[in-house]
């Protein structure tokens, strides 16, 4: 009934929605949440890259097909040992404050950055010395080669290796930065934010395109529109209600139980797609207490996942799912790796027997969740299954923020459930749970030999060795059990059909867009 209330509200306006939505060259777009934290290097969240990619650039970025390309930087040089790494700024670059981009500032932006993130660490760890070399000149020297440098530059995952200014770059990322000052296709616009209700990003005039076709996040991001302004929405079934009544030009994720009605609204059209613009579920296994500190109770989960259940006891539709999936870097991507794959798979009676042999004595599983959303639901259908293996589970329902600070401790949980975009589970340096194996990280697995393989994957001369290192680290995972998926999944955007030329990817993008 809920719904149906709510539909019916759809040729209605909203109150708190300006009506401006219609005006050529300005969109009102709801994203997944709204932006709080704006400093691009403080934080891990999605919603902060969404922001970080209209608003700064970075050196390298990822297209479509996943290659990196450069993006800032207009050529490069390589010396024969690979240590040293010369890198020249594209000409005519500026921030939005108008001042030149200059090598001094990216120098400064990357040692503000890279102590920050997991890749920038390991990337650092190579380092020898870092120096600007003329005004878009500047020199990266490693003690020891680093055959992902580019990758690492341009990877699409949070926090992601954005330029700032010198004097903004100084800022230690814990006290965070107060002035948003970028060179991407947008400037945020301070003087409009209205934190709870709306922020507004307008084109940066003076933003140089790459001359090449724009491609996921590289290429020429050309600006067709005058304004972007992001709606905070009080929760799915608003905004899907005010993107059918035509108060939203966008909505980032669209509540599934909504897709038959707004597939037969006027004037609406779904985005959804697949390969690594799809999402993973993961149920994150804690190995520092009992039961899950044995390896042969963890096997078990393998028994007890029923992927198509999930799917399907969550509503997604059958054409924006992947069929079951045992890839931890995603099916459909190119690390796909299926080593492993005969432990997986739904199976009661062998999940009993399993069980049984091991040291299992019964200890209620304490299975975290959060009130009401997809992650409920795939760890309802989970703990169903792990009930008919024989293990004695209890759901602990709570907010998100509640279950960050309990996954935190070591003891007092053994699972919870999450999703996480493609882009962030495709590769073993930025796979959440494989990649954190023995760091301080909740859930705090430690598979020393797999270290030693991500290590290796690092270090691998090329694609077809890292193809090689990603199956056998798949491989040890499934033995190691950091997690298991629960599903490979799309949760489509919706947008108006007054829209030409949005980009197709899980990203939101509103470069190139015209209405």
């Amino acid at each position: 009934m809920r719904i149906d209330r709510r539909a019916a509200m759809g040729a209605m306006a909203l109150p708190f929605l300006a009506r401006h939505a219609a005006a050529a060259g300005a969109l009102n777009v709801a994203l997944e949440s709204e932006v709080v934290i704006l400093d691009p290097h403080a934080t891990t969240a999605a919603i902060t890259r969404t922001f970080a990619t209209h608003v700064f650039d970075t050196l390298f970025a990822m297209d479509g097909e996943g290659v990196i390309r450069p993006q800032m930087v207009e050529s490069f040089e390589t010396s024969a040992d690979g240590l040293r790494w010369d890198f020249l700024l594209r000409p005519g670059l500026r921030w939005h404050d108008g001042a030149p981009v200059t090598a001094t500032d990216c120098v400064a932006s990357l040692e503000r950055w890279a102590p920050r993130d997991a890749l920038g660490r390991m990337l650092w760890a190579a380092k020898a010395e870092l120096v600007a070399t003329g005004a878009r000149g500047f020199r990266l020297t490693l003690k020891t080669p680093f055959p992902l440098m580019l990758d690492v530059l341009g990877k699409p995952n949070a926090p992601l290796p954005v330029m700032l200014p010198e004097r903004l770059a100084a800022v230690p990322v814990e006290t965070r930065i107060r002035e948003i000052v970028g060179s991407g296709p947008f400037r945020f616009r301070a003087s409009e934010w209205r934190p709870g209700a709306s922020m507004v990003l307008e084109r940066f005039a003076d933003y140089v395109p790459r001359a090449e076709p724009a491609s996921f996040l590289a290429g020429g991001k050309r600006v067709k529109i005058d304004q972007v302004t992001l709606r905070a929405m009080p929760d799915q079934a608003t905004g899907a209600t005010a993107l059918m009544a035509g108060e939203l030009d966008y909505m980032q994720y669209l509540p599934f139980d909504w897709i038959p009605r707004l597939e037969r609204a006027r004037g609406v059209r779904l985005l959804g797609l697949g390969g690594i613009h799809q999402f993973q579920g993961s149920f994150r296994v804690n190995h520092a207490a009992p039961p899950f500190d044995d390896p042969a109770v963890r096997r078990v989960l393998w028994k007890c996942l029923d992927q198509a259940s999930i799917l399907t006891a969550i509503g997604v539709p059958e054409r924006f799912r992947a069929p079951p999936c045992p890839s931890f870097f995603m099916c459909d991507t190119p690390l796909d790796s299926r080593q492993g794959a005969e432990a997986a798979g739904f199976d009661p009676a062998a999940a009993r027997a399993m069980l049984a042999a091991t040291g299992y004595r019964g200890q209620t599983i304490q299975f975290l969740t959060t009130q009401g959303g997809i992650s409920q639901t795939a760890a309802q259908v989970m703990i169903q299954g792990m009930q008919q293996a024989g293990f004695s589970v209890q759901e602990q329902v709570m907010d998100w923020g509640t279950l960050l600070a309990r996954r935190a401790r070591r003891d007092g949980w053994n699972m919870f459930a999450v999703y996480a975009n493609g882009t962030d589970m495709i590769s073993p340096l930025t796979h959440f749970y494989v990649a954190n194996t023995c760091a301080d990280f909740p859930g705090w697995d430690c598979d020393r030999d797999m270290r030693g393989l991500i290590d290796a994957f690092a270090r691998a001369e090329d694609g077809a060795a890292r193809r090689a290192l990603a199956g056998r680290i798949q491989a040890a995972a499934v033995a190691h059990v950091p997690a298991v998926m629960w599903g490979q999944f799309t949760i489509p955007a919706g947008y108006r059909d007054r829209l030409r030329n949005l980009p197709r990817a899980a990203y939101p993008m509103f470069w190139e867009v015209e209405v």
